[in-house]
């Protein structure tokens, strides 16, 4: 596919910026505010994303609360599909199946509706940040519980000194906005 001109020479690394020591001393945050800001940056990004995704024939994009859903939705709805919300813990009203997962600074957990996808389903997870992979792990296995087969995950900003993309070996994983 060819490449969208309003989004052609878009840096988007200009956009992100670095918040020292949040959300705890010793971390430091790529902050993607200044991207959802610049309505260039953002549709390149939501172009880029779903132009990788496109020849995935993908039913469910799956993503995780809540810098996830910002673009994940977007995502799906480029590439025809439904999207699915995986949320903090007891933040859904309906069944759920969950999983925990590790950040680079803590333990969480996410859920998912129980019905949200009949197995078989073709699943894009999506997330703003890779980092340990934590996080992209949980949504796979929730995927997985659920009979659904994960073909790829993407994201806008991978933190590379985590190594997250050793946890998603399984999977094509493809992002944005690379650090070191």
């Amino acid at each position: 596919m060819p490449a969208d001109p309003s989004e052609e020479g878009v840096n988007l690394r200009t956009y992100v910026r670095d918040i020292p020591d949040f959300p705890s001393p010793g971390i430091l945050f790529r902050d993607i505010t200044p991207l959802l800001l610049d309505p260039r940056a953002l549709d390149a990004a939501v172009t880029r994303l779903t132009r990788y995704a496109r020849d995935l024939e993908i039913d469910f994009v799956v993503a995780a609360e809540a810098r996830g859903f910002i673009l994940g939705g977007a995502i799906a709805r480029g590439l025809h599909a439904g999207f699915v919300p995986a949320r903090k813990r007891g933040k859904l009203p309906h069944d759920t199946v969950s999983a925990e997962y590790a950040l680079e600074y803590g333990i969480d957990a996410l859920e998912m509706h129980a019905d949200a996808f009949a197995g078989g389903a073709r699943v894009l997870i999506h997330d703003d940040l890779l980092a340990t992979g934590g996080t992209a792990r949980a949504l796979a296995e929730l995927v997985g519980h659920l009979g659904g087969e994960v073909l790829a995950c993407v994201f806008l900003v991978e933190l590379e000194s985590f190594a997250g993309r050793s946890q998603l070996s399984d999977y094509q994983v493809h992002s944005l906005i690379k650090y070191q």
